[in-house]
C-alpha cells in the first residue's frame, strides 16, 4: 500500500493527509478522498447493489490498483447515538429487503448448523463447569472468582435456554429444502455508518451471502453497551419481518453466553467478568418480551 499511496499523493497532490486506522484521507483542492487497502472487488459488489436499488455506500473513485481502492470522503454529522442506530437499522433492513432470496439447500445444511451450535453449547457447559470447580478450590476467592460464582446459575440458565431453543429450532427447519439469504454487510457497528450528505455504510470487506440475522447478531454484540437495543430490534423486525425459524435462531445466537477470559491482572479480570455478565442480563431483558408474547398468545 505504501508505494500506491505515494503514487496517489503525486496524482491528487493533497495539501493535507490524515491516517485513520487502515485508511488515509487526502484533502486536495479538488475534494477529499479515502484510500483503503483492497481485500475484495468492491466495484462488483457496488454494481450488484445498485442493480437492486441500494446505494448507501461511498462512491468508488478508483479501483484500478491491485492493493488499494480510492473512495469519496463523506463527512460524518455528529448526532445522538440512538438516532444514528435507528438510521443504521433502516439502512440494513433496506439492504436485506432488496437483496434477499430463497436458496435451495441440501438436507444436511440445517443439520450442520444444528450440530455446530450444539457443539458450542457443550463446550460452554464444560468450560463453565470447570471454572466453577476451580472456584471452589480457591481458599480465598479473588473478587473476579466471587463475581463469577455469584452469577454461575444465571450463566448456566442462558446455556440451558440456548439448548432448548436449538432443539426447537431444528424441529422447525429439519425438513426444509430452502433457506432465506441476503447480502449481508457482516461487519456492522455504529462507526461503520456515516450520516452525512448521504447515508453510507463503509467497511464492506467482509460482505457475503448468508442469513440476514447475522448482521443483527454482529451489531448487537459490538454495541449492546452503548445503545438501548430493544427499540432497534423492534424497528428492524418491523422493517424486515423475520420468519419464525429466523427469529428463534437470532435469539439463540445472541443469548449464547460469551466465554469469559481471565485478564492479566485482577482489576481487568473483574471488569471483563462484569462486562460479560452484564451482556447476559441485557440479552435476557431484550428477548424476554418476545417469549412473554408467545405465552400470552398460547
Amino acid at each position: 500500500m505504501n508505494r500506491s499511496l505515494e503514487i496517489l499523493k503525486s496524482i491528487y497532490k493533497p495539501y493535507r493527509y490524515t491516517i485513520k486506522g487502515k485508511a488515509t484521507v487526502l484533502e486536495t483542492t479538488s475534494g477529499e478522498f479515502v484510500i483503503k487497502p483492497k481485500k475484495k472487488e468492491i466495484g462488483q459488489l457496488y454494481n450488484y447493489l445498485i442493480s437492486r436499488g441500494f446505494s448507501a455506500f461511498p462512491n468508488l473513485i478508483d479501483e484500478s490498483r491491485q492493493d488499494v481502492n480510492v473512495f469519496e470522503y463523506v463527512e460524518n454529522i455528529a448526532m445522538p447515538k440512538e438516532q444514528k442506530c435507528d438510521d443504521l437499522i433502516d439502512i440494513i433492513a433496506s439492504l436485506h429487503n432488496k437483496t434477499c432470496y430463497y436458496k435451495e439447500v441440501s438436507e444436511d445444511n440445517y443439520k450442520e448448523i444444528y450440530e455446530n451450535i450444539k457443539g458450542n453449547i457443550n463446550y460452554l457447559k464444560s468450560y463453565y463447569d470447570t471454572k466453577y470447580e476451580e472456584g471452589f478450590k480457591e481458599i480465598y476467592m479473588a473478587p473476579s472468582t466471587y463475581l463469577f460464582m455469584r452469577n454461575f446459575s444465571k450463566i448456566m440458565a442462558s446455556i440451558d435456554f440456548c439448548e432448548r431453543e436449538t432443539d426447537e429450532w431444528y424441529e422447525l427447519v429439519k425438513n426444509e429444502t430452502k433457506t432465506r439469504v441476503a447480502l449481508i454487510h457482516n461487519n456492522l457497528e455504529l462507526d461503520h455508518f456515516i450520516k452525512g450528505s448521504k447515508d453510507c455504510l463503509i467497511s464492506w470487506d467482509n460482505y457475503k451471502i448468508d442469513t440476514p440475522i447475522l448482521d443483527i447478531v454482529n451489531l448487537y454484540k459490538k454495541e449492546y453497551l452503548k445503545i438501548n437495543f430493544e427499540e432497534a430490534l423492534a424497528r428492524y423486525m418491523n422493517n424486515f419481518p423475520l420468519l419464525a425459524s429466523e427469529q428463534k435462531l437470532l435469539f439463540i445466537l445472541i443469548a449464547m453466553p460469551p466465554e469469559i477470559k481471565i485478564k492479566a491482572n485482577e482489576l481487568e479480570s473483574c471488569l471483563e467478568m462484569e462486562k460479560q455478565i452484564d451482556y447476559i442480563f441485557k440479552t435476557e431483558d431484550l428477548i424476554r418480551p418476545y417469549y412473554t408474547k408467545e405465552e400470552e398468545e398460547k
